[in-house]
């Protein structure tokens, strides 16, 4: 008897706390969920409605990073280029201008041989960069949405935990009852919009769960650090690029920067992109980003090589080499890849889709039963409702 007491009291505050975090977070689940699902075919979608200018493939030099740089320059004189990135022979190189405050983003396209520059985008303006900045900032400023939609994960975490919670039966019996939408012609739409809650939630919380945790590693640094230790881990979390081993910059002759390209195409043939890294400062070593999979981005090398020698230089932290890599780095690495479903292609990104539409849809349906069951209709004085009747009776 005691057990069932504590039992019942357990639920009880896990009804509130569900339902207290669950009305003081809707609207922020929801534009975080809904943000997600839009998000989720942004790649294939910017492709089919800005496809890149066609170019012919030529038996000519392209131009080499240095002077797609100081092209770049020419379109925005005083601004910082973050880096240059070659796809295909047939493709624009694009260089990649950046700052963080104000933030500043925008790619100049350029013509891979005569240097022509073809087309200028700003990547903050236009409909996925808005929804992105929905899904990351709730579109208030970013020191402030940053937190709101970190902890707004947190609650979401917990209220997914409390569901499945409230959503175990307490018997056996129940629990096919839990499983199926047994709707029938006579069914009302409170008994609907239950069912919607509790039955699809269950079922989507499982991929709902796995969302939220790799939300929750980007969201807090520590939470990142304590997930790949928990796995194993050694290294770094924090991105950053290490200093040459040879110290300060020195005169070389010819760039660096453009042999390395020449180095690099000749190794790896199977690329299906280059970007390099201008360093920041004479001592920060040439940072190359180098792609295998359209698409995705877990499986890419990281490589640093000093700005003198071209030497290469191992990183300390979890961005390096791939293939070198144990399996801490490569779960941690995969974690954009899985947050947005492209660890598993097209169906991958489908499932979350409709994932992150399903949990769209749980503040929604959780807020019309907590309007139903607050401000349902009562009956006149005096005359009891038939459940009322019948409980008096078993009473």
């Amino acid at each position: 008897m005691k057990k069932k007491r504590t039992n019942s009291t357990f639920r009880k505050l896990v009804r509130k706390a569900h339902l207290f975090l669950g009305l003081g977070s809707d609207l922020i689940i929801f534009i975080m969920a809904i943000t997600g699902c839009l998000w989720a075919f942004q790649e294939e979608i910017e492709a089919f409605t800005s496809p890149l200018p066609e170019i012919a493939k030529q038996d000519a030099p392209v131009i080499l990073p240095i002077k797609a740089r100081e092209l770049a320059h020419e379109v925005f004189p005083e601004r910082h280029v973050h880096g240059t990135l070659y796809g295909a022979e047939d493709e624009p190189v694009k260089v990649i201008f950046y700052e963080y405050e104000p933030e500043f983003y925008h790619t100049v396209y350029l013509h891979p041989y005569s240097g022509e520059v073809l087309h200028i985008e700003n990547n903050l303006t236009g409909f996925f960069p808005f929804v992105l900045e929905g899904h990351r900032y709730l579109w208030l400023p970013k020191p402030i949405g940053e937190q709101v939609v970190a902890w707004g994960t947190v609650i979401f975490a917990i209220m997914l935990i409390s569901g499945i919670v409230l959503w175990w039966p307490k018997n056996r019996k129940n629990r096919k009852q839990r499983l199926t939408l047994d709707w029938k012609e006579t069914t009302k739409w409170k008994r609907k919009n239950y069912d919607l809650h509790s039955v699809i939630g269950f079922y989507i919380s499982i991929v709902a769960v796995v969302i939220v945790f790799t939300g929750l590693v980007m969201a807090f640094e520590n939470f990142k650090a304590v997930a790949y230790s928990s796995l194993g881990g050694d290294k770094e979390t924090l991105w950053r690029v290490p200093e040459n081993f040879s110290g300060e910059k020195i005169d070389t002759g010819v760039g660096s920067m453009d042999r390395l390209y020449y180095i690099l195409k000749d190794e790896y043939p199977q690329a299906v992109d280059l970007e390099f890294h201008y360093p920041a400062t004479d001592e920060e070593s040439i940072y190359v980003e180098i792609g295998y999979t359209e698409g995705i981005y877990y499986d890419a090398d990281y490589r640093f090589y000093d700005q003198n020698t071209l030497e290469e230089i191992t990183s300390p932290t979890i961005y390096g080499v791939y293939a070198e890599t144990g399996f801490p780095e490569k779960v941690m690495r995969m974690n954009y890849d899985i947050h947005v479903g492209a660890i598993g292609g097209i169906p991958g990104k489908v499932l979350a889709f409709f994932a992150s539409l399903i949990c769209a849809s749980l503040p929604v349906t959780g807020f019309l039963l907590w309007y139903g069951r607050e401000f349902k209709k009562k009956p006149a004085r005096g005359i009891r409702t038939e459940k009322e009747r019948v409980l008096a009776v078993t009473d």
